[in-house]
């Protein structure tokens, strides 16, 4: 990115940041970008793909819709792309970028059957491809996209899939043969199961401890090489939902299936831990996780779940990591209820570098919104994520209360 973004965006000068921050988002409120493993910027570095909510100050309602907008950060620019039903508090409608500029990915919903699916667009002559079946995250390349059951991942949390009536949300039973992980292509539109439930439990855990409940898929993120697939898979016992009785384990599998592994079992996961994430070298998941059971640390584990161990000693894990190619510098953030986080709803933006074991607050910001909602699901999670040429990362907050996404210049940090 070249772009002086001092022509056309305001700074965030607060609490002192360390690091040049602008606000991209100033004159539009409700915008926010998808999840900290996927970089909002398009691959040219100009454009920013954002989802918009229809409101901030109420619960949303099955069937309205939100907004796809993109950001121009030659101009400063906000740019109504299209409207979608496929969307929800969390994600938004998983707003992302293919190989290119002219790839912009997103999910829409027929509102009639309540189905969501992929859209592929590009955004600079309005042509259309509806794919036919769900997108979560997109491959590298653009060619497939891998996601969950969006209606069903509300059964273990809500936020994260598509706003839809209770009454549309399908029901597993146990170890399920016709859910699990998709894949679409994104040229002919086709879908496919790639893995189902029964599948997973049968190759990578312990059937006899997970007879009991039943199956929901989560997270689903693409290795930056695009050759393996990490899947977080969720267990409830029968009739309770829970957060101390659900089970979460880091699947990984390659792209055709085979090589299914369990990463991150749940016996170390509960813990205590959150927000699994690839390494760049596509080998390694890395997390928050009290290995000891006591102390939150960042740590990784081959795709396989060998080697699994502290990155750092010292430094406080905490909400969502994610590791610069250089090895040493991550970034990451804070929940405004979490344990780093200030009576006031500020939050801060954490670089740490795990060499020097050392901490860089990269700006302290208000993440608390004016309206969090039933289960806190408009609460808004910073997810700051390094743009292509990991320089920059973007993140959310909302320091009037309301939503707005920020762009961070880390290059004097990083090197």
């Amino acid at each position: 990115m070249t772009i002086s973004l001092d022509e056309s965006f305001p700074r965030y000068t607060e609490h002192d940041p360390a690091a040049p921050i602008w606000c991209i988002t100033p004159e539009i409120d409700g915008c926010f970008h998808r999840f900290f493993d996927t970089s909002p910027i398009s691959p040219s570095g100009r454009w920013v793909g954002l989802t918009r909510l229809p409101a901030e100050d109420r619960m949303p309602e099955p069937g309205e819709p939100a907004e796809v907008v993109l950001i121009d950060l030659e101009t400063g620019d906000a740019k109504l792309v299209t409207e979608t039903h496929g969307w929800d508090t969390q994600l938004g409608a998983q707003v992302q970028w293919g190989a290119s500029d002219e790839e912009l990915f997103f999910i829409d919903m027929d509102v009639e059957r309540w189905e969501p699916f992929g859209v592929k667009m590009n955004p600079a002559t309005g042509e259309r491809q509806e794919l036919r079946g769900p997108l979560y995250m997109v491959s590298p390349d653009g060619r497939t996209a891998a996601s969950p059951c969006l209606r069903r991942t509300r059964r273990t949390q809500h936020g994260y899939g598509v706003v839809a009536p209770d009454e549309a949300i399908p029901i597993n039973h146990g170890a399920v043969d016709d859910d699990g992980l998709y894949l679409t292509d994104t040229l002919t539109g086709a879908t496919t199961l790639l893995v189902s439930f029964e599948e997973i439990v049968e190759a990578a855990l312990d059937a006899d401890s997970y007879a009991d409940g039943d199956f929901y898929g989560f997270h689903v993120k693409w290795n930056p090489q695009g050759t393996r697939l990490q899947f977080v898979v969720r267990w409830s016992p029968h009739g309770d939902e829970s957060w101390s009785a659900r089970r979460n384990n880091v699947i990984t599998m390659r792209p055709d299936g085979s090589e299914l592994h369990c990463a991150i079992p749940a016996e170390q996961w509960g813990k205590g831990g959150h927000h699994p994430n690839w390494t760049p070298d596509g080998e390694h998941v890395m997390m928050n996780l009290r290995l000891d059971g006591e102390n939150m640390r960042l740590v990784s584990a081959r795709y396989d779940g060998e080697n699994l161990r502290t990155m750092n000693d010292d430094l406080v894990g905490s909400g969502h990591p994610s590791l610069h190619p250089d090895g040493r510098h991550v970034i990451t953030d804070e929940y405004a209820r979490g344990s780093l986080a200030n009576e006031d709803g500020t939050t801060p933006i954490r670089l740490l570098d795990l060499e020097a074991s050392e901490e860089t607050r990269v700006a302290l910001i208000r993440t608390l919104p004016d309206f969090e909602g039933d289960r806190r699901v408009l609460r808004v999670d910073p997810h700051p994520a390094w743009s292509p040429g990991w320089r920059y990362v973007v993140f959310n907050a909302c320091p009037t209360g309301v939503r707005d996404v920020f762009i961070a210049d880390l290059g004097e940090l990083v090197g």
